[in-house]
């Protein structure tokens, strides 16, 4: 019986569904907690002899290609898969397929909720009520005719852009790859320029690693907010801080950070920042169209046939 090893942390949380599919193919399934994602040793010693492992965030290259070499597929629990070595996976034959599409709603209303949040600076209010202050240090913004700039123009890029002009906004983007008709295309620098929020929808690739820095930032209004729900290695973190510390941009909202829980992030100290727990994908609904995939990416490619989504 081949073996399926589970280490994305939210596999099959909203449904058994996507368990029970590889169950019922006759897969041995071993969910493993790894409490060092970023350490390919650790990640190895957990997928030991298996023939498949369904990943998170966990890092997959050369030192787990080259200790497992049993393993025939990883399946992206996940639409990203900067965390996977897709060369290494290539020289040592190994399959690497993802699950595109299935988080784009879930990420497209998180990215949209830290515009609200930011535009009425909903975390300070709720804190000045837990303090029993019934009151507001601020005037908030409307969103009609702001304008939002999108950095990527992927599936939840498109998503964010609809729900923009579905409150009146003033939608452009910037993407080098695709062009749409529904939304003004600009340069970089003049979205930066522009926009009133920034929402980050990129992958993290060799260009655009640290892509928002000193120059990008240096463009905002003073008055504008930067939202990421992409990857945290987008964005210059030192620069980030500075900008925010000395009030040269007005906030940010970040789901995604470079080194997570960043509890040691300066940027947690700045009241002009929120913070969630890289929880974008987290719904019901996207969970179980994303354990579907992941799973039958693992079943076809076990029984001999392409899979559903393959990247390598």
């Amino acid at each position: 019986m081949s073996q399926v090893v589970v280490l994305a942390r939210s596999f099959s949380r909203g449904s058994n569904e996507p368990r029970e599919l590889l169950s019922q193919a006759g897969l041995e399934v071993v969910f493993k907690k790894n409490p060092e994602p970023e350490k390919e040793g650790k990640v190895a010693e957990l997928i030991g002899d298996a023939e498949a492992v369904i990943v998170g965030v966990d890092r997959i290259g050369e030192v787990v290609f080259s200790r497992c070499s049993n393993l025939r597929v990883v399946s992206k629990h996940g639409v990203g898969v900067d965390n996977i070595d897709l060369e290494a996976a290539k020289r040592h034959g190994v399959v690497v397929a993802n699950a595109p599409g299935t988080n784009s709603q879930s990420v497209a209303d998180m990215a949209f909720l830290l515009i609200l949040a930011c535009a009425r600076g909903l975390p300070i209010l709720l804190e000045q009520v837990k303090n029993k202050v019934w009151s507001s240090p601020f005037l908030g913004v409307e969103l009609e005719d702001k304008v939002l700039g999108i950095v990527g123009l992927g599936r939840i890029g498109k998503e964010v852009g609809k729900r923009g002009q579905g409150f009146g906004m003033k939608v452009i983007y910037y993407d080098p790859v695709v062009e749409d008709k529904e939304f003004a295309s600009v340069s970089l620098e003049d979205l930066f320029k522009s926009a009133d929020f920034v929402s980050l929808h990129a992958p993290l690739t060799k260009d655009t690693e640290k892509m928002v820095g000193e120059k990008l930032l240096s463009l905002m209004k003073e008055e504008a907010f930067l939202i990421n729900t992409a990857r945290g290695e987008l964005v210059d973190e030192e620069a980030l801080y500075r900008f925010l510390q000395e009030k040269r941009i007005k906030g940010a909202a970040l789901d995604v950070l470079t080194f997570e829980p960043p509890f040691e992030s300066p940027l947690l100290s700045l009241p002009n920042v929120i913070v969630t727990p890289h929880v974008s994908a987290h719904t019901k609904e996207a969970n179980i169209k994303m354990g579907r995939i992941a799973a039958l990416n693992v079943i076809r490619v076990l029984q001999g046939e392409e899979p559903l989504y393959r990247v390598v």
